[in-house]
């Protein structure tokens, strides 16, 4: 039963990095038409409707206590305002590669909280591969063709790798306390209330999109908000902050090969070198983590 429940776990990660590691193609098409917390807003309603009709057909209650409204407001406003707004502001200075790449340092920045606020000790391998993914980062942005006109995007990609740090250590609590799907939503509603002032300062307001950007958002709001945030907290609660990690060294994987077919993107070969030694050196930082 162990065996056939991690199974089932790696199979929930896996998706999760497929969807979310095609999100940043769909962003990068959808950002240019609509402002990047406009667009957050507008997938965040969608997915604020739809996982009460997904908790209603599973028999999921929502309700919550008093008490844990300010962790799931935090939790929200930080998983979902701030790091949407750090990922779309970047996605939309940077290519969808370089932007997946940033994104898979996560796992090492969840194993330096652990090793500095939980007290984890790191063998070699840990940080060798930590030191190996950061070098790898420094070198690609370093060769990026973007890195004196648009180095801002950068910044905003690092900020939004902090931001999902944070959020994943803020919701473990919540997991132990409620239905996954009940924290899903919560998070997610709360995080959509957040977008509403940054998406008014925008002052874009309601216009027509082309096809493709209305195909794109309503992915973004079904599968990679409801289902993968659902999926995520499920596999989060399993594994924890550190193994469940690991599943995001994929989705620069899928974002990359994903951007070359579809979107023609291309990577300097110095850039493709560092972004490699990104994964490997996340890799062999997770491994025995």
């Amino acid at each position: 039963m162990g065996k056939f429940k991690l199974r089932t776990e790696a199979v929930l990660g896996l998706a999760v990095a497929c969807i979310w590691g095609l999100t940043f193609l769909s962003i990068k098409v959808a950002v240019v038409e609509l402002k990047p917390m406009t667009l957050a807003l507008s997938r965040f309603v969608i997915a604020s409707v739809l996982l009460p009709l997904i908790a209603l057909i599973r028999k999921t209650s929502l309700s919550v206590k008093a008490r844990d409204l300010p962790l799931l407001i935090a939790s929200g406003f930080i998983g979902v305002t701030l790091y949407f707004f750090f990922e779309n502001n970047g996605i939309m200075r940077l290519s969808a590669s370089e932007s997946s790449i940033i994104i898979g340092t996560i796992p090492v920045l969840t194993l330096l909280v652990d090793m500095i606020f939980y007290r984890m000790r790191a063998g070699k391998s840990v940080v060798l591969g930590i030191l190996i993914s950061f070098g790898g980062v420094a070198v690609m942005v370093a060769k990026s063709e973007t890195a004196g006109s648009s180095s801002g995007g950068y910044l905003f990609m690092i900020g939004a790798a902090v931001s999902w740090v944070s959020y994943t250590f803020l919701t473990k609590p919540l997991g132990l306390k409620y239905p996954l799907l009940s924290v899903t939503f919560w998070q997610i509603f709360f995080g959509m209330l957040g977008c509403i002032p940054f998406a008014m300062l925008e002052g874009q307001g309601f216009v027509r999109v082309s096809t493709p950007v209305l195909l794109n958002v309503v992915f973004l709001g079904v599968l990679a908000s409801a289902v993968g945030y659902w999926l995520w907290v499920m596999v989060l609660d399993k594994l924890g902050a550190s193994r469940s990690s690991v599943f995001i060294n994929l989705i620069p994987v899928v974002s990359v090969a994903a951007s070359f077919i579809v979107l023609g993107e291309r990577l300097a070969p110095a850039q493709l070198v560092g972004g490699a030694a990104t994964v490997i050196g996340v890799y062999l930082a997770t491994k025995s983590a």
